[in-house]
C-alpha cells in the first residue's frame, strides 16, 4: 500500500456529534528504530512485544462546528486541561488532514488517561497516538460511505499514529509487531505496523517485562533529537544493517524457541541504541548509574541462576527485564530484593505481553 491509499473518497454520512473511547497500550521493541527520514518514516525496521498493563485510554467526543479554517479542540490528562499538549496534537492534525479531510469539520475534546503515574518515565507518546488514531478512524468509519474493512480501518491507524509517533505503530496490535520494510518478512512497510507473521514458540507466549523506573524526570535530550542526530552519524549504516540482520535471526530463534540468542540480540540492540547516542554530534547519555548497576546485577544472576532474565532499554535510563512466564517466581524474587533499591523511590511495574487496542 501507498500513502494515497489511505486519501478516503468524499464523505456522504453526516454525523453532527457523537464519541468514541478506545485503550491502546505501550510497546517495547527488541530491535530498535534509531534513526527517520521524511514523514516519520524509519531508517531502519524494528520489531517490538505489545505491552498489556501500561496503556492509555482515551475518549474522542466531537461536534459539528460551523467555522472549518482552523483545527479546534482541547486536551484533557487525567481530567485537568493541558493546553501544552496542543503543539504536538495541533502537529498531528496538520500531518494527517490530508487523509482525515473531517478533522476541520468538528470541535473535539480529547480526555485521556494512563494507566500508568504519567511522571512515571514511560513514554506515553505510542500508546497515547495509537489511541487517539483509532478514535479517529471511528469517526471515520461511520461517516464513510464505503465499508472499512477490519484489516484497513487497523492499518490507516497505524499509518496515522505513525505520523503523530514512530513507535505508536507498533501499539494497536499484538502480540510481535513489526514496523519497516525487511526483506525476510512478508507484507512489512515504512508506513504501518504489520503483525508479525510466522511462527513462535510458546516459551514466548505471555513473556513477562517488569519496567524499573530509574528516573522519572524529563530526559535532556528528546527523542526526536536523537532521531535527527543519526543523519551525519559515522556508524549510521552499519547500524542500519546491524538492525536488519539481527531481525533476520529473530526469524528462527523465535521459532525455535532460543532463549540464549534471544537475550544475546535484544541486549545488543539496548546497548547499540545508547552506543550511537554517545556517539552522535553532540553527545549524550541517558543511562544513569543505577541503569549500569542494574544491567551488571542482571548479568551475575543469570550466570549464577541459569535463568533467561534479561534487559533491554527505551531511549531513557529505565530498565524493562524481560524473561518467560516459566521463571517468573524466581526472577520476581531476584528483582525485588537486589533490583528495586536502584529505581526512583523504589518504583516499579510489573507488565507482560498483550494483544493489543480494545475499543470501549
Amino acid at each position: 500500500m501507498t500513502e494515497k491509499d489511505f486519501i478516503p473518497k468524499p464523505y456522504t454520512h453526516e454525523i453532527k456529534n457523537g464519541s468514541h473511547t478506545w485503550s491502546s497500550p505501550s510497546n517495547i521493541a527488541l530491535v530498535k528504530y534509531w534513526g527517520k527520514k521524511n514523514n516519520q518514516i524509519p531508517a531502519n525496521p524494528s520489531i517490538s512485544f505489545t505491552l498489556d498493563a501500561c496503556k492509555t485510554t482515551t475518549k474522542l467526543t466531537y461536534s459539528e462546528k460551523t467555522n472549518s479554517e482552523d483545527f479546534s479542540f482541547d486536551v484533557f490528562l487525567e481530567g485537568e486541561k493541558k493546553d501544552d499538549f496542543k503543539p504536538k496534537i495541533e502537529t498531528f492534525f496538520n500531518r494527517v488532514e490530508v487523509y482525515l479531510p473531517f478533522l476541520k469539520h468538528y470541535h473535539f475534546v480529547i480526555e485521556t488517561s494512563n494507566s500508568f503515574p504519567h511522571s512515571s518515565g514511560i513514554a506515553s507518546s505510542a500508546s497515547g497516538m495509537s489511541a487517539l488514531a483509532l478514535c479517529l478512524m471511528s469517526i471515520e468509519k461511520s461517516i464513510s460511505e464505503i465499508k472499512i474493512s477490519e484489516d484497513y480501518f487497523m492499518k490507516k491507524a497505524s499509518f496515522l499514529a505513525r505520523l503523530g509517533s514512530g513507535s505508536a505503530c507498533r501499539s494497536l496490535e499484538g502480540d510481535l509487531i513489526v514496523w519497516g520494510k525487511h526483506d525476510k518478512i512478508e507484507n512489512t512497510s515504512d508506513l504501518f505496523g504489520v503483525k508479525y507473521p510466522f511462527k513462535v514458540h510458546d516459551v514466548f507466549m505471555y513473556y513477562q517485562d517488569t519496567i524499573l523506573l530509574v528516573d522519572k524526570g524529563e530526559k535532556q535530550v528528546s527523542s526526536s533529537v536523537g532521531h535527527n542526530l543519526m543523519h551525519d552519524h559515522p556508524f549510521a549504516k552499519e547500524r542500519f544493517n546491524q538492525a536488519h540482520d539481527n531481525l533476520s535471526k529473530l526469524i528462527n530463534v523465535f521459532k525455535e524457541g532460543d532463549l540464549n540468542s534471544f537475550i544475546e540480540i535484544v541486549e545488543s540492540e539496548a546497548l547499540t541504541l545508547h552506543a550511537m547516542m554517545m556517539t552522535s554530534l553532540p553527545y549524550f547519555i541517558l543511562m544513569k548509574p543505577n541503569t549500569l548497576e542494574i544491567i551488571n546485577r542482571i548479568w551475575k544472576f543469570r550466570e549464577k541462576s541459569g535463568l533467561h532474565v534479561c534487559f533491554t532499554l527505551d531511549a531513557g535510563a529505565n530498565v524493562h527485564v524481560l524473561y518467560p512466564k516459566n521463571e517468573a517466581e524466581d526472577t520476581l524474587e531476584f528483582i525485588k530484593n537486589e533490583l528495586v533499591a536502584y529505581c526512583q523511590n523504589g518504583h516499579y511495574i510489573c507488565d507482560q505481553i498483550g494483544f493489543g487496542a480494545k475499543k470501549i
